[in-house]
């Protein structure tokens, strides 16, 4: 079972692509959708995650997809945006009639490292002896993409 799990962002979106069999996991693909705000409208920054989003998903015909739910900051515009782009991620994976899951940052860090208050370099570690990696993932989110889709392995028990 082929799984992507995505991080959205305006700036950059981080993905994990992993495959899950009886018994092992295997890291296939991980990095990151970036974009720049420097002469970029948000339409054209959107627009460009969705193409790219779709052709990652046409590249690796994912039999799930795991999405991090948006956690609501202070700062509203950035929420709006982050909001943004989890509509074209999901828009794209819907298009394909691929299931897709939510998961919340907590969710997701009880999941990988067992403690849902776990800080962001545990859950990196933990990505990184999960997937027998000879380092951390870079950049940060490219690790919280397969985070989330490590997240999802544990539903499939």
């Amino acid at each position: 079972m082929i799984i992507i799990g995505i991080d959205p962002g305006i700036a950059r979106v981080g993905y994990g692509v992993i495959e899950k069999g009886t018994r092992t996991i295997r890291h296939i693909e991980n990095g990151c959708i970036e974009t720049s705000g420097t002469n970029q409208t948000t339409s054209h920054r959107l627009h460009e995650i969705y193409r790219r989003i779709s052709a990652l998903l046409a590249e690796h015909a994912p039999d799930e997809v795991a999405v991090e739910e948006l956690f609501f900051t202070k700062n509203v515009t950035s929420a709006i945006r982050v909001a943004e782009v989890r509509g074209v991620i999901l828009l794209a994976i819907e298009e394909r009639g691929i299931p897709v899951i939510e998961y919340t940052p907590n969710q997701i860090k009880l999941a990988v490292s067992g403690s849902g208050r776990a800080k962001k370099e545990q859950v990196q570690d933990m990505v990184r002896r999960l997937l027998k990696l000879d380092e951390i993932p870079r950049p940060d989110d490219a690790a919280d993409g397969l985070a989330i889709a490590l997240c999802h392995t544990n539903t499939l028990r």
